[in-house]
């Protein structure tokens, strides 16, 4: 396990220049950045330079990076689903990290299911990256002897993107795609849309893809790692609200969360026994994000709060207590190692010695199966008219 992969990167926004390609860059025993692709020239080129990619490596679509060849592995980062990269690394061999969302449909992940090819390896690591945060790993050893976890809180505390990101400088392009790049994103928006939930309005398609497959689906695979599964969901409401007082205006957020953006609740019945209960929240103004995981069981509580996942090395924190004799015992863990950067380590273990992922297509199919569960469950108690994949799970 000496040799570094040759990766190349799909999608060169605020994951990947915050994120992927610093930490990438800073570990040349395991990867090497071997070519980057985007829709945008002018990202390309300012992020090859940035990197010291050569023009040569530096392309403008999927197929044109992978039709260059010389790649061990392809890291989709790209913007919607990514079930048709995944797909296309597939059918070469290529070896694929992938962010979320990995689909917004079953269908789709039954597709990739099917065509998943065998590399002598796992070909697939889905890019949770909590489920390989220290603070994580260290809440796994302090429930193993529980067995009687009674309830299982999670929240999230969404301010804008901008206010997260602006610390990092993003490039972006000063000039709009090109019409016919535009039209067939909007049309593969359009087409997604009609197969998971038909002729529901923007606002429930956008609550669906963005804050529950693309945001609260981390909450998801931190429970799945925790062995702490969930066995179905009893109710669920979303809902919108706003402030005169309010500063931030929501800004590129539309185009992920809608136009509006919504809170969002759920509640149900753990697989084990025992209640949980999900709540995620747009919050223009809040401070700072926000993600807590409490688990409360007959003798204490184990309770991590994650900080902005774009703050590299900032310390999630784990809070585990207990009893101590006659007192309580409270015991606070802060590490700085980056879970990002663990999750890395991890896919070229994977590839290198095939270990298996922590989460890879059946584990990111059950994550979708849910988010539709949620938002079936409160379509069906309002009314609310749904078709597509989430409408046939309350029989329309």
């Amino acid at each position: 396990m000496t040799e570094p992969v040759r990766i190349g990167l799909l999608g060169l926004g605020a994951v990947a220049q915050a994120v992927h390609l610093p930490l990438l860059a800073r570990r040349p025993e395991l990867y090497t950045i071997a070519a980057i692709a985007d829709l945008s020239t002018e990202v390309t080129d300012a992020v090859g330079t940035r990197y010291g990619i050569p023009e040569s490596r530096r392309f403008g679509s999927l197929d044109d990076m992978l039709d260059a060849g010389d790649l061990d592995a392809v890291m989709i980062l790209s913007r919607g689903s990514h079930a048709e990269a995944v797909l296309a690394c597939f059918a070469r061999g290529v070896t694929v990290f992938c962010e979320k969302p990995l689909a917004f449909t079953l269908a789709e992940v039954d597709e990739l299911i099917a065509a998943e090819p065998d590399l002598g390896h796992p070909a697939i690591l889905l890019g949770y990256m909590k489920q390989y945060d220290p603070a994580v790993l260290a809440a796994i050893d302090a429930l193993a002897e529980v067995d009687d976890v009674r309830s299982v809180e999670a929240s999230v505390l969404h301010p804008t993107g901008a206010s997260q990101l602006a610390f990092a400088h993003i490039v972006g392009p000063t000039t709009p795609l090109p019409e016919s790049a535009a039209a067939a994103i909007d049309a593969e928006d359009r087409r997604l849309w009609q197969a998971a939930v038909g002729d529901a309005d923007d606002a429930l398609w956008r609550a669906y893809r963005g804050s529950l497959v693309s945001s609260l689906a981390h909450d998801l695979s931190v429970m799945r790692r925790l062995d702490l599964g969930i066995e179905n969901i009893e109710f669920a409401d979303m809902w919108r609200q706003s402030s005169e007082h309010a500063v931030r205006d929501v800004g590129r957020d539309r185009k992920s969360f809608g136009e509006h953006p919504p809170s969002i609740s759920a509640v149900g019945r753990l697989a084990a026994g025992g209640r949980f209960s999900l709540t995620w929240q747009y919050l223009p103004d809040f401070p700072a994000y926000r993600e807590t995981v409490r688990v409360v069981h007959g003798s204490g509580t184990v309770e991590l709060v994650f900080p902005s996942p774009y703050l590299m090395h900032a310390p999630t924190e784990l809070t585990v207590t207990g009893v101590d004799g006659d007192a309580e015992r409270r015991v606070v863990r802060r590490s700085i190692t980056e879970a990002f950067e663990t999750q890395l380590e991890a896919f070229y273990a994977m590839i290198r010695g095939g270990t298996p992922p922590a989460s890879g297509l059946a584990e990111g199919r059950a994550d979708i199966l849910l988010c539709q569960q949620i938002v079936a469950s409160y379509a069906e108690r309002l009314g609310i008219p749904v078709g597509g994949e989430v409408g046939a799970l309350i029989g329309r």
